[in-house]
């Protein structure tokens, strides 16, 4: 049966289809940046969406809500290459109030741009290595973006809760 233009067979959702729910079917050490940022937006009392829709068409890889209502928006970039085959970044910035990339303690921050800020992680740990500067969203941008933000995440936690309700599946 199709739910909303993703297919949906009523039974429950594996492992891996939960995870690839959630846009966690990464590789590892992309996976291990993306925890380890996701664990610092955690310990500031920041709360992090992975996998985030854009009204823009893009894909947040990390998404976080201050306790303040501001926005962070955190790009994971697992190498050099990684960073350097993607020009999309700047489009982020639109839809966040403060714009990161998280890289691995390896990775050669000369190549990352003075506008960003940027959280180095290493053995599941990270830390901002340097703050990223405030571009403030206007109000009604920022409305529209706390309501979607709040709806994945209610249909996220739905679709853990009962992985068979087409509506929770449906919400991405």
């Amino acid at each position: 049966m199709w739910a909303s233009g993703r297919f949906w067979c009523g039974e429950p959702m594996t492992t891996t289809e939960t995870a690839g729910l959630l846009g966690l079917g990464l590789p590892e050490r992309t996976a291990a940046v993306r925890r380890a940022a996701s664990r610092l937006c955690r310990a500031l009392g920041w709360s992090p969406l992975h996998e985030m829709a854009l009204p823009n068409g893009r894909r947040a890889d990390l998404l976080a809500l201050r306790r303040d209502g501001d926005f962070v928006c955190i790009e994971v970039k697992s190498g050099a290459s990684d960073f350097l085959s993607d020009g999309k970044w700047p489009e982020y910035r639109d839809f966040s109030d403060y714009l990161f990339f998280a890289v691995d303690s390896d990775f050669p921050l000369a190549l990352l741009p003075a506008e960003v800020g940027v959280i180095v992680t290493a053995e599941g740990e990270a830390a901002i290595l340097r703050e990223a500067p405030i571009h403030r969203l206007a109000p009604a941008r920022r409305r529209v973006l706390l309501h979607r933000f709040a709806t994945l995440a209610a249909c996220r936690l739905e679709a853990l809760i009962d992985p068979i309700d087409a509506f929770a599946l449906s919400c991405e």
